[in-house]
């Protein structure tokens, strides 16, 4: 899901950066110090699971762990993430470096939307609701990166339309993947240590 250098346009990739910079200026001063080592953990399992990357025709699909990161961390989950993605192009160039920013809007702010879900739960008394809102969470989490991801290809030109709907359709499988993952990791962690979710 890494949109590498070369592919975007000037300004769609110069407007990534500007909205991830103002996204991480408001963002910042909400990560308290004793959170720190809770965004290091997020950060490395973001990184990590990011990387694994399955080739398929003209994109590549992989965990993404845009809704995980967001029950987890809140509103300090983009910058997990820009962190993260910072590290791996520089490390492994993967993704790229001009795409830093539009990459942090397409997997960063899905986490946003994420963390909104799973506190949804609250207003809701059902049995299996830490599992079925984090599910909710983590497929929205790839649907709207997916979204992020179509829009940034068909806003740089109209050839790029047969690629987004190609990403578009080879992410189906790793929106349900990551439904069960978050659902099944959310209904653990709220029975044993319901102090991790940010949403608890």
């Amino acid at each position: 899901m890494h949109i590498s250098d070369g592919v975007l346009s000037a300004p769609v990739w110069i407007g990534g950066y500007a909205a991830a910079a103002t996204i991480i200026a408001a963002t910042i001063k909400k990560i308290k110090v004793d959170n720190m080592p809770k965004v290091a953990v997020m950060t490395s399992a973001f990184f990590v699971a990011s990387l694994i990357r399955v080739p398929l025709g003209p994109t590549s699909v992989h965990l993404v762990l845009s809704g995980l990161v967001g029950i987890i961390l809140g509103p300090a989950a983009f910058i997990s993430i820009f962190v993260g993605l910072v590290l791996q192009a520089f490390l492994f160039q993967h993704g790229g470096i001009t795409t830093i920013g539009i990459n942090a809007i397409m997997m960063g702010t899905p986490a946003f939307l994420a963390y909104e879900i799973f506190n949804l739960r609250k207003n809701f008394s059902f049995g299996a609701n830490e599992f079925i809102f984090g599910a909710l969470a983590g497929a929205c989490g790839v649907f709207l990166a997916t979204l992020i991801l179509a829009l940034a290809l068909i806003t740089t030109g109209s050839e790029f339309m047969g690629v987004a709907k190609y990403a578009a359709l080879a992410h189906l499988p790793v929106m349900i993947i990551e439904a069960i993952t978050t659902g099944f990791i959310a209904s653990f962690l709220m029975k044993v240590k319901p102090e991790i979710l940010k949403g608890k």
